[in-house]
């Protein structure tokens, strides 16, 4: 029998363990948090057996000589529910309705969510460090591909919004219709097929600006036809809306699509308008004096200098921005050599 100082969720955070599930290719690790952080509803037991596993295979791994049966890593998992750490952004303790965060990123839509009474029930996001950082912000670990059957075979029943803000693709559909069938192979049509299956009441979407001319236009006019004709959805003209507009820091625009399953008898809909705030960079730096980790040297900065001006020479587009403390940002991206800082 497993004594209780090695249930910890300190055990729990094992690399080489961690390792060895990705190389298995099964997901235990996000059932068993979404388990842990559904265990007040009736959406835990859609996790609970591969939570249940999750507990065993690590428990077997890390103490190979101690003998493991279902019941005592069942009864470690129960242990374990009030072991849960502190985190930055919990849920709220009274949630009014449940959603599931597709495409989740780093957690903007639950966030959002979350701060107007939402559970969510159900994440899904592939990339690697936006996993991590999900997962320091909100407690679980979001499950992966949501292409794949295996990872769509966990989003439980009886949510009430579908938030995605999936990757903008082309349809071939010269000549089509533009149904449902035509979105075939796309990530959209993945959406498509859980809101068919699950049948949420509401959709909420998100894409960049560009999806309204992308293909021509016929790419947003596939969405809008598969939404409303094919699902049933009454889905008001989608909104392109800046972030800077809304109390926001930043130039970001991004066209929002929201749906209401038609037997709800929502007709009208209207997007919020413009908030009388203005942000500027000022107002969301941090009091405090931040470590040096999160400044550019100095040596840096001239090495930027210098590789602007050598692109300009060349006619190449290549540069950057110092955005002054009453100023706003554009998009914020990283990459080149993944040194640089906002």
């Amino acid at each position: 029998m497993f004594l209780k100082e090695k249930i910890s969720i300190e055990n729990f955070e094992d690399k080489k363990f961690k390792i060895r599930l990705i190389e298995s290719g099964y997901d235990t690790e996000a059932a068993f948090t979404h388990y842990l952080h559904n265990h007040k509803n009736g959406v835990s037991q859609f996790y609970k057996p591969d939570a249940i596993k999750h507990v065993k295979n690590l428990f077997e791994f890390k103490f190979p000589k101690e003998e493991v049966s279902d019941l005592v890593a069942e009864q470690a998992l129960q242990y374990l529910i009030f072991q849960q750490e502190n985190i930055p952004f919990p849920a709220p303790k009274k949630p009014e309705f449940k959603f599931i965060d597709l495409f989740a990123g780093i957690g903007g839509f639950r966030l959002a969510l979350q701060n107007l009474k939402g559970k969510c029930v159900f994440t899904s996001e592939w990339d690697k460090y936006s996993k991590q950082t999900y997962q320091a912000n909100f407690g679980e670990v979001p499950f992966g591909d949501i292409t794949k059957k295996i990872t769509k075979n966990y989003i439980p029943d009886g949510f009430d919004i579908l938030c995605a803000g999936f990757p903008c693709q082309a349809f071939s559909i010269a000549g089509k219709r533009g149904g449902f069938e035509d979105t075939r192979g796309t990530l959209f049509f993945d959406v498509a097929e859980i809101i068919k299956n699950k049948r949420p009441k509401a959709i909420f979407l998100e894409n960049v600006k560009g999806l309204r001319s992308h293909h021509k236009g016929k790419t947003l006019e596939t969405i809008l036809n598969v939404l409303r004709n094919d699902l049933g959805y009454f889905v008001p003209e989608p909104q392109i809306m800046n972030a800077k507009k809304f109390g926001v820091p930043q130039n970001r625009e991004r066209i929002f699509i929201v749906g209401f399953r038609k037997d709800l008898k929502i007709t009208e809909f209207e997007y919020p308008k413009p908030a009388k705030i203005k942000a500027t960079l000022k107002d969301i730096l941090e009091s405090e004096t931040v470590s040096i980790k999160n400044y550019l040297s100095e040596t840096y900065v001239n090495t930027l200098r210098s590789h602007k001006a050598r692109h300009e020479r060349k006619g190449n587009g290549f540069g950057y921005e110092i955005i002054p403390r009453n100023g706003i940002a554009n998009a914020v991206v990283c990459g080149g050599m993944g040194r640089e800082r906002i």
